[in-house]
């Protein structure tokens, strides 16, 4: 069974945006050391635009294959003209509102996205499922999530958008690693207590 990782950039009031969604406040802490870190560890994790600028092009995916976003992540792509944000994946956007999907390489969830997942996660191979936002479609797979890789940043939001955009329900999870940076940022790893 393939996993389904929660890679999410946060505040450390645990917001990935403000109250519109925008996480720019977070950007001036990918620093050097940090991109190091990416390159190493999550290459795929990098919008295609940005692989190639940094030099990740050539770099194989290391942990996931597949991407699932929601609309609001997928139009920010959209509003930059990148049809397609994570060409080196297969991507899924779920959108009840969407309709037609702009790219071939982009596939439209309109209709029971757990469904979709669950089919994902049952395929073979050994690489996973990276859900990159945002928290409305977080909060609708919290029961399908194996692993959460939270990279928070040293900023407090006060207010925004929070993670998981969803009632109230306690789920557990596991500490597995805690790596710190130089400029602040912390990345926990965290698995689904089962």
């Amino acid at each position: 069974m393939r996993k389904l990782t929660y890679f999410i950039a946060c505040s450390l009031d645990g917001f990935i945006g403000d109250v519109n969604g925008d996480a720019s406040a977070m950007y001036p802490f990918v620093d050097e050391e940090f991109l190091e870190f990416l390159k190493t560890e999550y290459p795929e994790t990098a919008f295609t635009p940005g692989r190639r600028s940094l030099g990740f092009d050539d770099l194989p995916n290391k942990r996931f294959d597949t991407l699932i976003q929601g609309r609001a992540s997928y139009d920010e792509a959209l509003k930059q003209g990148v049809t397609s944000p994570y060409a080196h994946l297969r991507e899924y956007v779920a959108s009840r509102t969407l309709g037609e999907s702009p790219d071939p390489n982009v596939e439209i969830i309109a209709d029971d996205l757990v469904g979709k997942v669950r089919e994902l996660k049952a395929e073979e191979g050994e690489l996973g499922i990276y859900l990159c936002g945002g928290a409305q479609v977080a909060g609708a797979l919290l029961d399908e999530i194996d692993e959460l890789v939270i990279k928070s940043y040293p900023i407090v939001y006060g207010t925004g958008m929070p993670m998981f955009g969803s009632d109230f329900a306690v789920t557990e999870f596991t500490l597995d690693e805690v790596r710190a940076f130089g400029n602040g940022t912390v990345v926990r790893t965290y698995s689904r207590k089962r």
